[in-house]
């Protein structure tokens, strides 16, 4: 599979998208957004799991997402938000139009630099970039075993802690991590695998048998054999502001 075709799977399951995948701490939005702020806009919005945090935190919330069915899943649970056709590489907005510019769980589907110049574009001068991972922290011998099961293709992945940005915002930013833990039905974890586009992309029966072996993995460890599971997730934050 191409990189393009794991960007672009994310349409066929966002139903499982809204329904396994985390949200994320208040305090990572509290972190990229001042007090006093007009317009966030948050780039690969997908089901608007970030977007929802950041709603009351500005005047104005804008979406931009390039895949319909995420769009339409996003607009059905932020019926108030504006939700745009677009790309980190092309965002439908006026030039110094936004004051923050967000990008959870999506910068590494942008070309770093084409993706840098154009929210430059947007952001008027003193304007934040903030970029945004939820990751499982595979400290607890289950969660490690999990990250075996589900191992993701080696292009995609990538160094949380230093992403690759361009010019303007190549002066390395400010960094912060944010602990926290997820309580999730079986089901939902289970919706959270099936959701991501390593899983997707692969066929049927491939698929199956990987969310085989994670409800295996589940059934046999005591920490995650019930109706429940506390999924720990490290988030990375990156801030950083257009000069």
């Amino acid at each position: 599979m191409t990189f393009d075709q794991h960007a672009q799977s994310f349409g066929a399951a966002a139903d499982a998208y809204e329904r396994g995948r985390p949200g994320y701490p208040d305090e990572v939005a509290a972190w990229l957004v001042p007090d006093g702020t007009q317009r966030v806009v948050d780039v690969g919005a997908g089901t608007g799991k970030f977007t929802r945090t950041l709603v009351g935190r500005a005047t104005e919330v804008v979406a931009v997402e390039p895949d319909a069915a995420m769009r339409d899943r996003l607009t059905t649970v932020l019926p108030d938000v504006r939700a745009l056709d677009g790309t980190g590489e092309a965002i439908p907005l006026a030039d110094g139009s936004a004051d923050v510019v967000t990008f959870a769980q999506a910068w590494h589907w942008v070309d770093p630099r084409r993706g840098a110049t154009e929210v430059a574009r947007v952001l008027r001068p003193g304007g934040v970039l903030g970029l945004v991972w939820n990751v499982r922290d595979e400290s607890l011998p289950w969660a490690k075993r999990l990250g075996e099961v589900v191992k993701r293709p080696e292009s995609l992945v990538m160094d949380y802690a230093a992403p690759v940005v361009g010019a303007p915002f190549d002066d390395g930013g400010t960094y912060e991590q944010f602990r926290w833990v997820h309580e999730q039905s079986r089901s939902d974890l289970l919706d959270m695998i099936a959701s991501r586009s390593y899983v997707i992309v692969r066929p049927e029966a491939e698929r199956a048998a990987v969310l085989r072996d994670v409800a295996d993995l589940l059934d046999s460890d005591p920490a995650t054999a019930g109706a429940t599971v506390s999924v720990p997730y490290i988030t990375h934050v990156h801030r950083y502001l257009r000069p």
